[in-house]
């Protein structure tokens, strides 16, 4: 389907070309795109364009002039509008046509799961990745926020026409996977009685304590002997049974699971080296080019050279290090080699879902693909801010390292997998998200979730009820209703306008607030647009419930937009 204000700009573009041939307009060029908005005053129309506004210096005409020229040659053939009418200072407003809006709701029903699919990325691979936790604990509040954006994106871009695959990315070396290993490996032994402690910074949380035990439950004191890393890869697999697990809940699903030690498997991270360094962009120092004398003066006298990205030469504030005095890479090395074999999978459009502390990461990489000869633009960088529970006005900090926080399970366990996920996209991801444990176990309209939810429950009760009665919608005559009904059938007709505005804006949020503000409309219609009432008569009813059929498509339609469920009874 193409977008309303397309498909008005189009209408106003043609009228714009008939006024000129006409003489009513002198020539000019036409602007490359025409605004078209929903209008800010219903009264006055369903859409606005201020194009005359932004045509009246080449058209040497007052804007009102501009408009009216563009209302009287309008193509009354197109059925979805039944006017255009120009109004100080010069705006055009537009108003749908009745018919065309009671046409929408048998098409709406036609199109079921798939009302509102639309094709921008149609034949286009996308790539959406999120989470990607290194395998050192559960999956705690935290990294959920990352998962449900992600999650979210990835089904608003199937909609869109994309093919899309969803990739975890983790790492299971270095210090902290270790570490990891070394935990494990003590609580082992404690299981079996022996008096060991932890290692200093080791990991706390009781998750290792079961691990422990299902190991000694499975193979005894047999493991006694085996090394630390022996130990990380049991730690491993069980912690990614519980990762996948856990995400399972929430309707978190990958495809892909890219293990960052492939890019040195297989040499590509030091091919992205040689590659930098022999378009200049690498030099060997102890500290960084140009850097402060203070930060010169906290150097040791004995310390050797790091491996710099000239950064600065592409616009950054200063260069970054790509290896280590100690020779070991920092993040920058894997992840460019990590991004060029995404590119070289053929993906069009990539999604990374990061926090906000990972934004030097991200340009860092975008700047070593440039160098690389790889174009950047189709790498997305959506960045979110952090979560904090709070309960009863108090904030409750988290640590996976000493084992204080809430996981994901408990979370899901306390307030239900819906309202986890509904919390989360209820706020910008660019906004601190403080998740209201108090609010979010409500069952009542207070509660966003079981207010969206309902709306659904209610289309699906009144179908029910209607059945028991022996009333359909068939040979519904849609022309009997009101205007509050149709009022509704815009709101409906506004979903995919705000799907192309999430998805080009990256913010999943929008989907959330429209699903409330649609459902803030449903609920006073509903209480006042009866079907099954006596004084309702049948062929009102037949009409009504037709409606109502439009509306469950949609809600149902947002609900799993969203990865939540839409219930039929509550």
């Amino acid at each position: 389907m193409e977008l309303l204000p397309t498909q008005l700009a189009a209408v106003i573009r043609h009228a714009l070309q008939a006024a000129q041939a006409a003489g009513d307009l002198p020539p000019f060029d036409l602007p490359e795109t025409i605004p078209v908005t929903r209008s800010a005053k219903p009264e006055l129309g369903d859409y606005a364009s201020p194009v005359a506004m932004q045509l009246a210096k080449a058209a040497r005409r007052k804007p009102l002039e501009i408009a009216q020229a563009i209302a009287a040659h309008v193509d009354t053939s197109a059925d979805f509008v039944q006017s255009f009418e120009a109004a100080p200072p010069g705006f055009l407003n537009i108003r749908l046509s009745d018919a065309w809006l009671r046409a929408q709701i048998d098409a709406m029903i036609a199109a079921g799961d798939d009302v509102f699919a639309l094709e921008i990325g149609r034949g286009q691979k996308a790539q959406v990745e999120c989470v990607s936790a290194n395998p050192t604990g559960p999956i705690t509040v935290g990294r959920t926020r990352g998962g449900v954006i992600g999650s979210t994106m990835a089904n608003l871009l199937a909609a869109l026409g994309y093919t899309v695959e969803m990739e975890y990315y983790f790492n299971n070396a270095g210090r902290q996977m270790q570490l990891l290993g070394l935990s494990l490996q003590a609580r082992y032994r404690q299981a079996l009685g022996q008096p060991v402690d932890l290692p200093e910074g080791g990991y706390q949380g009781d998750y290792l304590v079961d691990i422990a035990r299902e190991l000694v439950e499975q193979h005894g004191d047999a493991l006694k002997d085996e090394s630390w890393e022996y130990f990380k890869g049991q730690a491993e697999a069980a912690m990614f049974r519980r990762i996948r697990a856990s995400l399972d809940r929430i309707n978190i699903h990958f495809d892909v699971f890219f293990n960052e030690n492939s890019t040195y498997e297989d040499g590509s991270v030091w091919k992205v080296l040689e590659g930098l360094e022999e378009r200049g962009y690498v030099y060997r120092a102890v500290n960084r080019e140009g850097a402060p004398p203070e930060e010169i003066a906290k150097t040791p006298p004995d310390a050797k050279d790091a491996v710099w990205f000239r950064s600065t030469k592409l616009g950054d504030d200063e260069d970054r290090v790509l290896v280590k005095s100690n020779g070991e890479p920092t993040y920058a090395l894997p992840d460019i080699a990590y991004h060029i074999h995404k590119l070289e999978r053929g993906f069009t459009y990539l999604i990374n879902v990061l926090g906000t502390d990972h934004i030097i990461e991200a340009q860092t990489v975008a700047r070593g693909l440039q160098v690389l000869g790889y174009d950047p633009e189709p790498v997305h960088v959506l960045l979110h801010q952090f979560v904090t529970l709070v309960e009863g006005g108090e904030t409750r900090r988290m640590s996976t390292r000493r084992g204080e926080y809430v996981t994901l399970d408990e979370l899901v366990e306390d307030v239900g997998a819906d309202v986890v996920r509904y919390f989360i996209l209820g706020r910008s991801p660019n906004s601190h998200l403080e998740f209201d444990l108090d609010l979010a176990r409500q069952q009542a309209n207070e509660n966003p979730v079981y207010y969206i939810q309902n709306a659904h429950v209610r289309c699906a009760g009144i179908f029910r009820q209607a059945e028991e009665r022996g009333l359909t919608d068939e040979g519904a005559d849609l022309s009997l209703l009101g205007e509050r009904e149709l009022a509704f059938v815009r709101k409906l007709l506004e979903m995919p306008e705000v799907m192309v505005q999430a998805y080009e804006d990256l913010g999943p949020h929008r989907l959330a607030f429209y699903a409330l503000d649609l459902a803030r409309m449903f609920h006073p219609m509903y209480d006042a647009v009866r079907v099954l009432h006596s004084d309702v008569p049948e062929d009102v009813a037949k009409a009504r419930l037709r409606l109502y059929g439009a509306a469950r498509v949609v809600f149902r339609r947002l609900l799993k937009l969203m990865g939540m469920s839409a219930l039929e009874i509550m």
